[in-house]
């Protein structure tokens, strides 16, 4: 894939997949630019990153719930620059420093410009760049509305989030934490002190641990992996206590047996909930956990790297110099 230029300004460069298919389907195209309807914004681009359900859409394997076209342009979390605003638009204007989670059925910010709702979008944390606010939208809701409007997680609380070092848990670990919530969290070995500085007051090797054997009598067990994990947590959970999911909720006989509330849910990009995530960072209470930034030549490579799971918090793709 060649590097991207800012040359002609009614075309530009976006990684997209003609077919669903493994990431190698993913090609660089020179594409017009998108005009923004009536209640949407143009966005220029100047970073995205990857997500666990990035290679499960480009693949095809989530056409019922996500009802993509083709081509398509992957990449579900932006932050970039405001560059030209619909009609009907008032909260935003050219120059607006933005960030946000696009529709995951639409387009996505492996592109030179996106184009979003108003209404999905809001401005970005002052504190950190672009390369890092692009990490935070879809795993910071994911975690945010998993733990407070799913969870109902409130301080003195116990709660047991897994995959505790990866893009959701990293912030699921700082949210709770902030929150006042006794934080335990599953990960791997190598993983364990980078859980800790997290702010986790447990943290538990799974391959070598039960966490079953562990934990007892927890409030909340947040969940993104699903399968035997999903229902072995239901056993450590209180009476009353409640399983979120980002997956399938697998259980629910068992879950009902044992008196748990089991829910699945998808994030949405809700402007106040981003507004309060960004307003975190700035405070210095939380910070998003990028390993590796990978310019969007190499969208192809990370997306690989993403579909292998075991990623430490965020790969972030570059696709416009700061």
């Amino acid at each position: 894939m060649r590097h991207v230029a800012y040359i002609n300004k009614n075309s530009m460069k976006a990684i997209r997949a003609h077919e669903f298919g493994s990431p190698d389907v993913l090609v660089m195209d020179d594409i017009p630019i998108p005009e923004p309807g009536n209640d949407e914004i143009l966005i220029k681009v100047f970073a995205s990153s990857v997500n666990p359900v990035d290679w499960k859409i480009i693949k095809g394997v989530r056409k019922d719930k996500y009802p993509v076209h083709l081509p398509l342009i992957p990449g579900w979390d932006v932050s970039g620059v405001v560059e030209k605003t619909g009609a009907d638009v008032r909260d935003f204007k050219q120059g607006d420093e933005v960030y946000g989670r696009p529709d995951p059925t639409r387009d996505g910010a492996f592109a030179e410009y996106i184009v979003v709702k108003a209404n999905q979008i809001s401005a970005k944390p002052k504190s950190i760049d672009h390369l890092h606010a692009a990490a935070v939208p879809l795993a910071g809701l994911t975690a945010w509305q998993g733990l407070f409007q799913f969870g109902k997680l409130q301080s003195g609380q116990k709660v047991l989030i897994h995959a505790a070092s990866g893009g959701v848990g990293s912030f699921a670990v700082q949210f709770a934490k902030w929150k006042g919530a006794y934080v335990i969290g599953t990960t791997s070995k190598e993983n364990m002190s980078f859980v800790k500085e997290l702010g986790a007051d447990e943290v538990i090797d799974y391959k070598n641990e039960r966490f079953e054997d562990q934990v007892t009598n927890v409030d909340l067990v947040f969940d993104t992996i699903g399968g035997e994990t999903q229902e072995r947590s239901i056993d450590v959970i209180k009476p009353g206590g409640r399983l979120i999911t980002t997956l399938k909720p697998e259980f629910g006989d068992k879950a009902k047996e044992k008196n748990v509330d089991l829910e699945g849910f998808s994030a949405q990009s809700y402007p106040k909930d981003l507004k309060q995530i960004a307003a975190l960072i700035d405070e210095g209470m939380v910070k998003p956990a990028v390993t590796r930034i990978m310019p969007i030549e190499q969208a192809r490579e990370a997306e690989k790297l993403n579909a292998e799971g075991h990623t430490r918090g965020k790969i972030v793709i570059q696709v416009a110099l700061n």
